[in-house]
C-alpha cells in the first residue's frame, strides 16, 4: 500500500507475548526491598482493606520493619552470577526459550511490581508492529490478587492509548492437560532416580485470606482442581497427595491448612519421607526457595522427620517451556498456528 506524503511511519501486521509475573526488588538491599514492598502492598487487588485503615498499618511498621528481614531472606536465594533474583531471571529465561521457538512473534516479559514495568513493554511491542498481544499472567490458578492486578495494569494502559491494539489475557492453566503432564512427569523423573518413594507428596500454594473464598475468588478451588488431577496422573490416592497454603501474612485467618503447621505435624503422624511441590508458581522465587526450601525443610526434620525433597518450578526446563508452548498455542488459536517443523510459525 502506498502511504500518502508525509504521512506517519506505521508499523503493524506483528503478533505480541508478554509474559507477567510478579515482581521482584532490583537487588537485596532494604531500600530497594521497601521500595518493591510499597508498591506491591499498596495495590487494593493484594491488600482489601479500608485505606484509612492500611495505610497507616503500612508507611508507620511494615514498611519499617519488614524490608529488613526480607532483604535478609532474598540475599540467600540471589543469583551473585547474574545479579538477579530467581524470580525475574527464569521469567527472562522462559520467555528466551518461547522467543527461540516462536521467531514469529514479539515476545517479552514485565513484572506486575517493579521492573521491567508492564506499560514500557507494552509500549516497545506497538513500536513494533504488535497490533495483537496475548498477555499471559504466570499463575496457573487464578486469583484476584494476582491475575486480576495484571488485567487492572492492562486495562489502566489501554485507557490511555488512542489506538489500542486487540489484547487477549491468557487463561489460568491450572486444569490444563500439558501443565498436569508436566507435573506428573516432573515427579515421576523424580521417583526413578531415587531408592525409596516418599510417604506422601505436599503440594504448596501460595495462601489468601479465608474470605477470598466466600467473595468468589475461585482460588482455592483451582488449587484442589490441580491437586486431585496430578494425583489422578501419578496414579496416586488422594491421600497421599496433601495441599497446603503457605506465606500468610497479618492475624487474619488464611486458606488452611497453614504450611509451616503441615511441616510441624506430619512426622507425628508417620510421615518420615516427604516430597514437596509449588504448583502455584511458574518460577522459583523467595516464597519457594527461601521459605519452602530452607525454612519449610528445617521445620520437618526438627519435629522428626528424616528426608525432604523440594522439586523446583518448572521455570525454563524443557518441560516448563513445552509446558508453555502447549498452553499458549490453545490462547493463541485464530492468530498463528505453529507448524509442525520445530520452532516455525504461520501467522494467520
Amino acid at each position: 500500500m502506498t502511504l500518502p506524503t508525509n504521512h506517519p511511519q506505521v508499523k503493524s501486521g506483528k503478533i505480541g507475548l508478554l509474559l507477567v509475573n510478579l515482581g521482584t526488588p532490583d537487588d537485596p538491599s532494604t531500600a530497594s526491598v521497601r521500595r518493591y514492598l510499597k508498591e506491591f502492598l499498596s495495590d487494593r487487588r493484594v491488600i482489601d482493606i479500608p485505606r484509612l485503615v492500611w495505610l497507616p498499618i503500612l508507611h508507620g511498621i511494615i514498611l519499617n520493619t519488614r524490608p529488613k528481614r526480607s532483604a535478609a531472606a532474598y540475599r540467600k536465594i540471589w543469583r551473585e552470577a547474574e545479579n538477579e533474583s530467581p524470580l525475574r531471571y527464569f521469567t527472562a529465561q522462559q520467555a528466551h526459550q518461547l522467543a527461540v521457538q516462536w521467531p514469529d512473534l514479539v515476545v517479552d516479559y514485565a513484572m506486575r511490581y517493579g521492573l521491567p514495568r508492564l506499560s514500557d513493554k507494552m509500549d516497545a511491542m506497538i513500536a513494533q508492529g504488535c497490533d495483537r498481544i496475548l498477555v499471559v499472567p504466570l499463575y496457573p490458578q487464578y486469583s484476584a490478587t494476582t491475575n486480576a492486578s495484571v488485567n487492572d495494569a492492562v486495562f489502566d494502559y489501554l485507557k490511555a492509548q488512542l489506538w489500542q491494539p486487540t489484547v487477549r489475557i491468557a487463561h489460568p492453566w491450572y486444569r490444563h492437560p500439558a501443565y498436569i503432564e508436566a507435573l506428573a512427569a516432573q515427579v515421576r523423573a523424580h521417583l526413578a532416580s531415587v531408592s525409596q518413594e516418599p510417604d506422601k507428596i505436599l503440594l504448596s500454594f501460595h495462601g489468601l485470606p479465608k474470605q477470598s473464598l466466600p467473595k468468589g475468588d475461585p482460588y482455592y478451588c483451582h488449587c484442589q482442581v490441580t491437586g486431585r488431577l496430578l494425583a489422578e496422573a501419578l496414579d496416586w490416592p488422594t491421600d497421599r497427595v496433601l495441599i497446603s497454603f503457605q506465606s500468610r501474612f497479618g492475624p487474619a485467618k488464611w486458606l488452611e491448612p497453614y504450611t509451616s503447621d503441615t511441616f510441624a505435624a506430619l512426622p507425628a503422624q508417620g510421615v518420615k519421607n516427604l516430597l514437596v511441590l509449588t504448583p502455584g508458581f511458574a518460577t522459583d522465587c523467595l516464597e519457594t526457595l527461601e521459605e519452602i526450601g530452607m525454612e519449610g525443610i528445617e521445620t520437618f526434620k526438627e519435629a522428626g522427620g528424616e528426608q525432604c525433597t523440594l522439586l523446583p518450578c518448572l521455570n525454563d526446563s524443557e518441560l516448563g517451556v513445552a509446558m508453555l508452548m502447549a498452553v499458549l498455542t490453545d490462547e493463541l488459536g485464530g492468530w498463528f498456528t505453529p507448524d509442525k517443523t520445530a520452532g516455525a510459525t504461520r501467522q494467520i
